[in-house]
């Protein structure tokens, strides 16, 4: 049995939109992530094409970038050190889509800002800010933004006078 007509099944994620590979759409090519282990080393991106002209109008037209694919094809290995590693797709499904991201991220809520040896925490719901030093230690609530300097330096002086 030649191994070149083998075919193969592989699982992946579609890295970017598809692309036709002529100017009548009547192919397509793709990359597709594969990943057969948890391991990122093992990790590879394979090009596509797709020549069946009613596939290859699905591929550029149905599939979005993070859908998570089935392939079957035949993988065309190089003859020359210039040609490409490649997979002749015959069949494909989509095994999982990729979530819509139409609705914008939701407003930050809550934002933890570094002031040197310090941690604030501001709170989109209140006005006040807690703060921290960098070991977690708490240092105290500025009843606002401006006032997160006074807390500072009075925090600073009962350290200071404290000898801690």
């Amino acid at each position: 049995m030649d191994t070149n007509d083998a075919a193969i099944v592989l699982d992946g994620f579609l890295e970017e939109p598809s692309v036709p590979g002529d100017l009548h759409g009547s192919t397509a090519r793709f990359r597709l992530t594969v990943s057969p282990t948890d391991e990122r080393t093992d990790e590879m991106i394979l090009p596509c094409g797709v020549t069946d002209p009613a596939l290859a109008l699905a591929a550029i037209h149905d599939l979005v970038p993070g859908d998570k694919l089935r392939v079957t094809g035949h993988l065309r290995l190089p003859r020359t050190p210039d040609e490409p590693v490649w997979l002749a797709v015959t069949t494909l499904a989509v095994l999982q889509t990729a979530p819509l991201l139409t609705d914008p991220a939701p407003d930050a809520t809550a934002v933890l800002e570094r002031y040197g040896p310090y941690v604030c925490y501001f709170d989109a719901d209140t006005t006040g800010v807690e703060v921290f030093t960098e070991a977690g230690q708490p240092v105290g609530t500025a009843p606002d933004p401006d006032k997160i300097g006074a807390l500072l330096e009075a925090f600073e002086e009962r350290q200071a006078a404290g000898g801690e």
